[in-house]
């Protein structure tokens, strides 16, 4: 969009208002004191209120200004619904970074004039001086058009309004000419230009909004005569992940794990000299969080699984959980970082009911300067051996100033590094994480399973929360195995995935999903039978009873349609059985509409009703939809039936295209 010569009124400064007022610009996170963010090529909405006194006509224009300071040609903005002086206009930022985003409100002297023009000349109303005052204004607008042939279009507009000779019609007919309106929208006549304070914007790389996450336990990965794995025979599940689609392959801790009051199988207290422990009760003799567990094998072994990851297009990302065992090394080089009890132990962590004898956690007040330094240490070391994302343990049980102060550091200097909040705690602590500086987060998802719930949680996550806080939806963690999935069999896990994977531009599952592990610790606990956190797990990967197709599958969907990359664009439609939910996103010319069955053990019907200007289609426009997962297509409408069949078909996942009027059902 080009600019023209205009007229500046007073800008907006803060605590003041301008000559135009600009007001509540949004997105703006916390005032502007954090940076509202976006990721490269993200497209999304820029809103202010913008009025002003008595009648005449105000418009208004957004300005990106990239890293470098350079502001960007400006974007026309329009109401969102008359009457109600919002604006709003869709911005896409183009390279990673620190940018700023401002609001510019003018008046608009050529849509006053033209307004009163269309009443006034009709009715025989001071015509002559009208037609004239509308000649002066086309020659100030034609002052800022910077083409030589676009300007003497605007000119001779001007020099009609202004010939006598001509009827008054005619001359107003020139006035409005189809190829005068469009060099006008390029550049229009701007009067009393008022611009909003600028407010931060952080554009990051794509991973930060959306990928798909594998997680799994090197140690696992063991062979016949070594059960314990290695980063060498680890690296042998990695092709088999890549070949799922995945993206991101997440690592549990890998660094030496205590003996000091070490757990055995099933979270017992009294471990027995087979028993491996658990991973987030770091340190030992043999190091902490910058060592690498001996059974794993080296940090050279370790490299050699990054680079084997990277090799098949995966990135690996690495649990950073900041507690210790009693055995790590800071417990005795620093006993300041953790609490002292009166007796003079140090307190181990508790989330009562629940007890972690085998794991101190920091004290942050007696030295944070030093825990930050250490932290920024560890962190860099990784870093160093090409890990550039972190799924942070727990971030919520440590102070908020802490990783604002870490990750702006890390992030200073190197900007594509990302962290994942693990905090599954209260809304504030969790949107605050995201607020001051973590990528993503993870999210109520597991325990969001009816219609109502997710409609409610994602419209908030994809509404005005997601200008902060990108979330991550994983299906089922090590330490989450949701009662839907206890009782719902396959057909819970497959539904499940389907949600995960296309109401979020990020999901994960934890190995074992696709076997549909579904045994809990017992009745009514959200814990694993025989957990993975506390032995070592061997899977039949080659079993025929999975259901890694279907995650395959999705997987693929997502990378061929951008729309599936994105967050702001969900929309949902209304299906008159709550047992089905039907939602789209679309970018661009790219639509997917998703129908899921929520009920696992019955079949479902219903009737779907589209919002069909959503889908960038008239109300009563025809549709032809691809089911993505089934390869069978449907003509469809506004309204249309729906069966799902749990075991045979969880869901559809359309592509969308216009088509010839001629509607069916599934």
């Amino acid at each position: 969009m080009g600019r023209t010569k205009s007229r500046t009124g007073a800008g907006a400064g803060a605590g003041t208002i301008g000559r135009i007022p600009v007001r509540d610009v949004q997105p703006a996170v916390e005032c502007g004191r954090h940076p509202a963010k976006a990721v490269t090529g993200e497209t999304f909405e820029v809103t202010a209120t913008v009025f002003r006194e008595g009648h005449d006509a105000v418009a208004a224009n957004v300005v990106l200004t990239d890293p470098d300071g350079r502001p960007g040609p400006w974007t026309p903005m329009h109401e969102l619904s008359p009457g109600t002086d919002r604006w709003g206009a869709k911005v896409t930022p183009s390279a990673v970074g620190r940018w700023t985003f401002h609001v510019e409100a003018w008046s608009d002297p050529v849509a006053t004039w033209r307004h009163t023009a269309r009443i006034k000349v009709p009715a025989g109303i001071d015509v002559g001086l009208v037609l004239e005052e509308g000649g002066e204004l086309y020659e100030r607008a034609a002052a800022g058009v910077p083409d030589e042939t676009e300007r003497a279009t605007v000119l001779a507009a001007s020099e009609a309004l202004r010939d006598d000779s001509l009827p008054p019609v005619s001359r107003l007919a020139a006035a409005f000419a189809a190829n005068v309106d469009a060099v006008l929208g390029r550049y229009p006549l701007r009067d009393l230009v008022t611009a909003s304070d600028p407010l931060p914007l952080l554009v990051e790389r794509e991973r930060a909004l959306y990928g798909s996450w594998y997680e799994f336990f090197p140690r696992s990965e063991g062979t016949a005569d070594r059960p314990h794995g290695t980063f060498e025979t680890a690296a042998l599940r990695l092709p088999g992940i890549a070949a799922m689609g995945f993206d991101v392959v997440y690592l549990p801790p890998i660094h030496p794990i205590g003996t000091t009051f070490r757990k055995g199988r099933n979270n017992t207290l009294s471990a027995g000299p087979q028993d491996v422990g658990v991973p987030w009760a770091i340190g030992s003799p043999e190091g902490g969080h910058d060592a690498v567990h001996p059974d794993l094998g080296t940090i050279e072994d370790f490299d050699r699984f990054v680079a084997r990851a990277g090799e098949l297009g995966l990135e690996v990302a690495l649990d950073f959980a900041l507690q210790c065992s009693p055995d790590h090394p800071w417990v005795d080089k620093h006993p300041e970082w953790f609490h002292h009890r009166t007796d003079g132990t140090i307190a181990y962590a508790e989330n009562p009911p629940k007890k972690y004898q085998d794991i101190y956690p920091i004290a942050f007040d007696a030295d944070m300067d030093g825990l930050i330094a250490e932290t920024l240490r560890v962190l860099r070391h990784w870093m160093d051996h090409g890990v550039r994302i972190f799924r942070v343990d727990n971030p919520h049980t440590k102070p908020v100033l802490f990783w604002q102060k870490v990750i702006a550091d890390i992030n200073r200097t190197d900007p594509d590094v990302i962290f994942l909040a693990e905090a599954f705690t209260r809304p504030a602590m969790m949107h605050t994480l995201a607020q001051t500086g973590f990528q993503q987060s993870y999210t109520y998802f597991t325990w969001r399973n009816t219609k109502q719930e997710l409609t409610e949680y994602l419209t908030e996550l994809s509404g005005e929360a997601a200008a902060y806080m990108r979330p991550n939806f994983f299906a089922n963690t090590p330490d989450i195995l949701h009662e839907f999935l206890q009782h719902g069999g396959r057909p819970a896990f497959e539904v499940r995935a389907v949600l995960a994977a296309t109401l979020s531009p990020t999901w994960g599952i934890y190995s074992g999903y696709e076997l549909c592990e579904n045994t809990p610790l017992r009745p009514g606990s959200e814990e694993y039978l025989d957990s993975e956190k506390y032995q070592i797990r061997t899977r039949d990967w080659d079993t025929p009873d999975t259901i890694a197709p279907l995650i395959t599958r999705l997987n693929a969907i997502r990378r061929c349609h951008p729309a599936l990359h994105r967050l702001r664009n969900l929309r949902f439609h209304h299906t008159d059985n709550d047992a089905l939910i039907a939602y789209s996103k679309r970018t661009g010319p790219d639509t997917v509409l998703v129908v899921a069955n929520l009920d696992p053990h019955h079949t479902q019907e219903a009737t779907v009703s589209l919002d069909m200007p959503q889908l960038g289609l008239d109300r009563d426009a025809s549709l032809s939809v691809h089911d993505e997962l089934t390869g069978e297509s449907y003509r469809w409408g506004r309204t249309n039936y729906v069966r799902l069949e749990p075991g045979t078909a969880p869901a559809h996942v359309f592509h969308v295209q216009a088509s010839p009027p001629q509607i069916g059902g599934s």
